[in-house]
């Protein structure tokens, strides 16, 4: 792991420490942990984004939709 410098809010640290000793770990784990959520949440949104712009350029047609119809099964009760 490489060491960084981060600026951040009084209030912001305070309240990352109180998380940090209520998970009981380090300041360091509690924002590289953060980060890493922050960063896959960010990937899945750009994911999202891509496959709906890509469907506004090319809609599926009635015939896809019509021979997933026909092979759809419901569990059954």
């Amino acid at each position: 792991m490489k060491p960084i410098q981060l600026l951040i809010g009084e209030e912001l640290l305070r309240a990352a420490d109180r998380e940090a000793k209520r998970r009981r770990t380090n300041r360091s784990a509690l924002v590289r942990a953060a980060l890493t959520q922050y960063l896959a949440a960010a990937r899945r949104q750009l994911l999202d984004e891509q496959y709906r712009r890509g469907y506004e350029k090319r809609p599926g047609r009635k015939d896809d939709i019509e021979a997933w119809e026909g092979i759809q099964s419901w569990p059954e009760e």
